[in-house]
């Protein structure tokens, strides 16, 4: 593997970078660098102005309205928006049902949703998570039964990430139970806004309703919103799940919070501390392996051989390294970390000031709740599949 970037690839990365900085909004930019709250039109904001560009399907091929990048190039832009203070793409709509529709969909469906999910002016959430149904997701019990040119749903999900702002909704429903639980799944697509959808905000120990229940009662939807075939709704869940995974790994958002961490152990002064500076040196180690790792995946898709199938592998390295970075910041701040305090979150911390620094200016000078961050990090072993679970197809793919 050549981990050298070509010349030309070095430009792609300079264009990028030059792009992003001309039209990143410094205002959030700097609440990406200071651990502020967004708002969902700080989050909107910047996908319409990628969509703008024909950049917020980054990954898409050309022929969808993408900009048919290569899995270097999409790297090299992930990378320049996290260390540029971009926010995360929120990816329901163009990184993960986005590929779904151009697999699976028919044309028709194509023309209808893509669109609106490539200009950022369609809100998507996801539907799979219900009470008793997460790592084992093929328990699902969200009914879809079909009445002439309509399903009617009813049903629960959960665990639906910033659902409260969506407008529309992919679900995955049992359309059949009589057969095996993995066969008897579709993938539908349902409007938010129908009549009988109710969602209902779960308050988080920081404050924040980032996860939401969302009810299903007697909700009308075409015919014409399944994807695909009916029951085939798990082959069709399982390519989705490819790319949230290696979309947790995050590597990019780790390099930007390990400078981060640093700073904060500066101003907090525990980097002489050198068993501190072990821990973090680890955490560096690693996050390097985790880029490394992705780096290969990316070779060997720019050679044209096989991509290694390792997503789980991804999913479980790099939601470990979040934990850990978080874990490590709680620490650096001690008794500042003010887990709590709901008015500090909007205040951030970064540790420069105390350092006589200004990178980020109109910074506020004390902490923002580090410790909030490190409870909320403790869900990313979980969603998308939980670490243990993620360890047993690893081992059983690459094993046998």
């Amino acid at each position: 593997m050549e981990l050298a970037f070509t010349p030309e690839q070095e430009a792609f990365r300079a264009e990028v970078r030059e792009w992003v900085a001309q039209n990143l909004p410094k205002d959030v930019s700097q609440k990406v660098h200071q651990a502020q709250r967004l708002s969902r039109d700080d989050l909107q904001a910047w996908a319409k102005i990628l969509g703008k560009k024909g950049w917020l399907g980054y990954g898409w091929p050309e022929q969808f309205g993408g900009p048919g990048w290569d899995a270097v190039q999409k790297h090299l832009f992930e990378e320049e928006c996290a260390l540029a203070g971009a926010p995360r793409i929120v990816p329901f709509g163009p990184v993960m049902v986005a590929p779904v529709i151009m697999a699976f969909g028919n044309a028709e469906q194509q023309q209808r949703f893509l669109p609106g999910i490539a200009s950022g002016d369609v809100w998507w959430s996801q539907g799979y998570s219900e009470p008793g149904s997460g790592s084992d997701l093929a328990s699902l019990k969200t009914r879809a039964e079909r009445q002439g040119d309509h399903y009617i749903v009813n049903g629960q999900k959960t665990w639906t990430t910033l659902g409260q702002y969506g407008e529309w909704i992919f679900c995955l429903v049992r359309t059949d139970t009589e057969c095996k639980p993995q066969k008897g799944i579709s993938f539908l697509l349902i409007d938010m806004k129908s009549p009988g959808v109710t969602v209902r905000p779960i308050k988080l120990l920081d404050g924040e309703c980032e996860v939401n229940e969302v009810f299903f009662d007697n909700v009308k939807v075409p015919a014409e919103n399944l994807i695909g075939e009916e029951n085939q709704g798990w082959t069709y869940a399982k390519y989705l799940l490819a790319h949230e995974r290696t979309n947790i790994a995050d590597v990019n958002r780790a390099k930007r919070e390990l400078e981060r961490l640093k700073r904060i152990a500066k101003a907090e002064g525990v980097w002489n501390d050198m068993r501190f500076r072990d821990d973090i040196a680890r955490l560096e180690v690693d996050i390097v392996a985790l880029e490394m790792l992705v780096l290969r995946v990316l070779s060997a898709e720019s050679s044209g051989k096989k991509s290694l199938d390792i997503a789980g592998l991804l999913k479980i390295k790099g939601s470990e390294i979040q934990q850990r970075y978080t874990e490590l910041m709680m620490l650096a701040g001690g008794p500042s970390s003010v887990p709590f305090i709901f008015e500090a979150m909007e205040a951030g911390w970064q540790g420069d000031q105390a350092m006589g620094l200004d990178t980020y200016p109109g910074e506020a000078d004390h902490c923002a709740p580090l410790a909030a961050n490190y409870f909320n990090m403790r869900k990313t072993t979980i969603y998308g599949g939980s670490n243990e679970v993620q360890r047993n197809i690893v081992s059983q793919t690459l094993l046998g």
